[in-house]
């Protein structure tokens, strides 16, 4: 009957929870790996240093207004512009959602459009095939990388980030109007800053 005699029981590691099969998203050093599984090779190159217009805080990104209440809004999103090079869109991008992370914006809330070269996360995960690839979007919860020209089968999300990375073209001019359709709160646009109002007005 006195069962306790048999002396303090240990318990496991307070505190601690057994580790998900998946690392849960969230801020995260210029060391550590995109979402999805670990890409091998060298790591992402460094953002250049320009940090010359950060993304707004919580405040004026208002995480807080999602979509929920604002179904007739859904087509105005804020616009946000961050001029970069062509060959430096990608990384302004990488910075951008860097920022939106540290602001308490979830990975799950964020997807980004590269209109040139993909981001070598989407790289890596097409290569396990596609069905997997888009499973990972299906999922939503983590920050979702795509190539434009697949804009159509992006699902909305409340902040997109678009990387005009090359093609300066007709993919920019067809990606940026769908781009800010899939954006319930805020378009993060990342690239030539004539390019882009070129693109957005005749989309208008």
């Amino acid at each position: 009957m006195h069962e306790s005699a048999q002396g303090p029981r240990v318990t496991p590691a307070a505190g601690r929870t057994a580790p998900t099969p998946r690392p849960v998203p969230g801020p995260r050093s210029a060391a550590t790996p995109r979402p999805g599984r670990p890409v091998p090779g060298p790591a992402r190159p460094a953002p250049p240093a320009q940090r010359a217009h950060p993304v707004p805080g919580p405040g004026s990104a208002a995480p807080g207004s999602a979509p929920a209440g604002r179904s007739e809004n859904r087509s105005a999103p804020q616009l946000q512009l961050i001029p970069a090079p062509a060959g430096g869109a990608l990384d302004a991008a990488e910075e951008t959602v860097d920022l939106l992370l540290e602001s308490g914006r979830a990975p799950g809330d964020i997807l980004v459009l590269t209109t040139g070269e993909q981001h070598p996360w989407a790289a890596h995960e097409l290569s396990f095939g596609e069905a997997a690839y888009w499973a990972q979007q299906d999922a939503g919860d983590d920050v979702f990388f795509a190539d434009a020209s697949a804009v159509d089968r992006a699902k909305p999300r409340p902040v997109v980030v678009v990387a005009v990375n090359g093609d300066a073209g007709e993919t920019v001019a067809r990606a940026l109007p769908v781009a800010r359709d899939r954006a319930a709160a805020l378009l993060i646009v990342c690239g030539d800053p004539q390019t882009i109002n070129s693109a957005l007005g005749a989309g208008v």
